[in-house]
């Protein structure tokens, strides 16, 4: 792994936090990339490839929970009944890092998306009852889960628009759940029993005040009314077991205990969640760029690959291409330090400015490290030889993750546009000073 920053020796990290990190690095490194193929070879070997979990996964896990490596994302914030690790933010966005380097850390660790922004619902509003039934299950990695919320038919991205109906039961016990979502990941995983939806309830809340989100208990079984209408591919790749289906809800009836916070309260939630699911998909991708320039150079230097008489990595454009994926990826990482120090100095919402930053630069900004290394691998760099090809549709997909690029732009531009006013007056005030000087110093214009 490149040594060139080593953020447990520049980053404000606690003893405790660097011994994890550590442990962290070596169970990636030996234990979870050495993985991989064998993961790649027991799906292959499968009959039933949406009803089998590799054994390679639950071996990973018994390890990784021996040595304390597990459910490291919930931070110290969460106290620590929860928080058994007690990192900060910060602290956890440099394993979190180490994490992205090997496909099968986050699952190895239950630190894995969607069931990481579900258990931090759950954590943060869920009821005594919720929590028992489904936060401890999900910390145990006993069951997974699937969070619900996108709505093909509309512009799910101002999540206002979502329209999947959510209506009172004539006794009032029930909601009835009407709609069509889409892209609703792991929901086909044979240990998937926790759906957390998103619908719209209605009533006088103004825009925001309009949707409510409901855990809808998944049985072996099925739930009635819930119909799987495909499974969407990502480039071409189907993701099983846990996949992303477009599911159509024709009267599911849910009880109305399993309401979270409170009807109408669901953008409460959402911003509950997506905060820290944002900075965790960036963290992560920075350890998906380090794997990519290391997959890059071994190419570079490759004996056998002699184009015109040399290696790959002694013609200046691929020189050039190199520097700049360092460059490009050693300011990803401040980005997303800086982000993930003020989540911890200010919470998820006072740091919106920084999340964002680092929400459309990281994944942009990797998706170009990515392509260099598949452009000096040749044509072996878009097949399944290497895991670029992969790496590369999975970093795309994350420019439209927990909402598109132009919608995290959007809020940025807005925050900022809110000091024009400030500016402008500064900016008077320096025509206002230049004024002055000039007649001090009996200057014409």
């Amino acid at each position: 792994m490149s040594k060139i920053i080593s953020a447990v020796d520049v980053l404000p990290l606690r003893d405790h936090a660097k011994r994890i990190y550590q442990l962290a690095v070596d169970f990636v490194e030996n234990e979870c990339i050495p993985a991989e193929e064998i993961y790649g070879a027991q799906m292959a070997a499968a009959p039933d490839r949406w009803n089998f979990v590799p054994p390679i996964v639950k071996e990973l896990q018994k390890k990784a929970r021996a040595l304390g490596l597990w459910n490291l994302f919930l931070t110290e914030e969460y106290g620590p009944e929860i928080s058994k690790a007690h990192l900060s933010i910060m602290e956890y966005s440099v394993i979190c890092e180490i994490f992205g380097r090997a496909s099968l850390a986050p699952i190895a660790t239950n630190c894995a998306a969607p069931d990481t922004g579900n258990m931090e619902v759950l954590a943060m509003f869920g009821t005594p009852a919720q929590k028992e039934k489904w936060l401890k299950p999900l910390m145990n990695a006993e069951i997974r889960s699937a969070f619900v919320m996108t709505d093909p038919d509309v512009a799910s991205s101002d999540a206002t628009n979502i329209a999947t109906s959510m209506t009172k039961s004539a006794d009032g016990k029930h909601y009835i759940i009407n709609g069509r979502k889409h892209w609703i990941s792991n929901f086909s995983h044979p240990d998937c029993r926790l759906l957390i939806l998103v619908g719209k309830t209605g009533g006088e809340g103004g825009r925001h005040g309009q949707h409510t989100v409901v855990l809808i208990e998944k049985p072996k079984t099925g739930i009635p009314g819930l119909t799987v209408v495909r499974h969407l591919s990502v480039f071409g790749y189907d993701h099983a077991p846990g996949g992303h289906d477009e599911l159509l809800f024709q009267d599911v009836k849910v009880p109305v205990e399993n309401v979270v916070l409170g009807e109408g309260k669901g953008f409460a939630v959402l911003q509950g969640r997506l905060g820290g699911g944002r900075i965790h998909h960036c963290m992560r991708s920075l350890g998906q760029g380090e794997r990519a320039i290391e997959l890059m150079l071994l190419e570079a230097t490759n004996p056998k690959k002699r184009p015109f008489g040399k290696l790959k990595g002694e013609h200046g454009k691929i020189q050039w291409d190199i520097a700049q994926c360092r460059i490009k990826l050693e300011m990803c990482k401040h980005l997303v330090y800086a982000a993930a120090m003020a989540m911890d100095k200010k919470g998820y919402k006072a740091a919106a400015r920084e999340i964002a930053m680092a929400k459309v630069a990281v994944p942009q900004i990797i998706c170009e490290v990515i392509d260099s290394a598949i452009q000096v691998h040749g044509g072996l760099g878009i097949s399944q030889s290497t895991e670029l090809a992969h790496m590369y549709g999975g970093m795309r997909t994350l420019r439209f993750a927990d909402g598109p690029d132009e919608a995290h732009a959007a809020q940025l531009a807005r925050t900022e546009l809110k000091n024009a006013a400030a500016i402008r007056a500064k900016h008077d005030g320096y025509k206002k000073k230049e004024v002055e000087m000039r007649k001090q110093l009996r200057i014409s214009h």
